[in-house]
């Protein structure tokens, strides 16, 4: 009896599990507002070219040298830059959740019923107007981590991530925004000094994920993006 249980509830999970990973094909339709004020929506999801699914994944497919075997289709081929930027750990905070490709589609898919959730693209405008993921609030981390330089823009993004501000200029997180934040890749450190900053502010870390992947990673695994 108790074995039909456990075999029952293992069966449930697996199949949650797999509805879950299954949405990254499916598509979640996401409403982004440019800076601009205009608006589109675009369907997010990893969106692999027909001929790339017959590519089979081999070690001679995926690590011929340094660039992709020859008999790899040109639309299967991602390039992207090396920078010299610091790799970051997988863990800026203890209570602060690092997360993936999924676990930001999972986000992104809550956002649409939830406003009290925010995907946060901590990177500076032109970054942001150029290519995000669709969906992202913009939030320049340099807004949050100097804050005694932009004093006005601190306290209209902090009232924008939900937090109060009384008469007396104290901040009140107890109804803030459970936050999503990234920027250009795992040695990008902007996502990190906006978390850092905000939680020295008083943000409850708990209510605060961070992609650390970033825009190079999402890019990589095919993900749909603001720019085509």
């Amino acid at each position: 009896m108790y074995r039909v249980v456990f075999l029952l509830l293992v069966g449930s999970a697996l199949l949650l599990q797999a509805k879950e990973i299954s949405f990254e094909y499916a598509g979640i339709p996401v409403k982004h507002t440019f800076s601009n004020k205009q608006s589109k929506t675009f369907v997010v999801k990893r969106d692999i070219p027909p001929e790339c699914k017959k590519v089979p994944i081999t070690n001679e497919m995926l690590w011929t040298g340094n660039y992709a075997n020859p008999k790899v289709p040109q639309n299967c081929v991602s390039s992207y830059l090396h920078t010299s930027g610091k790799l970051l750990p997988i863990t800026i905070h203890e209570d602060v959740r690092t997360v993936g490709e999924l676990e930001t589609l999972a986000f992104i898919k809550r956002m649409q019923r939830d406003p009290k959730m925010m995907l946060i693209d901590a990177r500076k405008e032109e970054w942001y107007n150029y290519r995000t993921i669709p969906g992202a609030v913009n939030i320049p981390f340099n807004y949050i981590k100097n804050r005694e330089a932009h004093p006005f823009e601190f306290e209209a993004y902090l009232k924008k991530m939900g937090v109060e501000i009384d008469r007396h200029e104290r901040y009140d997180f107890r109804h803030a925004k459970e936050l999503l934040v990234f920027c250009n890749g795992p040695w990008c450190s902007q996502s990190v000094a906006f978390i850092e900053s905000l939680i020295e502010a008083g943000y409850d870390p708990e209510k605060i994920k961070w992609y650390r992947g970033g825009m190079q990673t999402w890019l990589q695994a095919g993900m749909t993006s603001t720019r085509k």
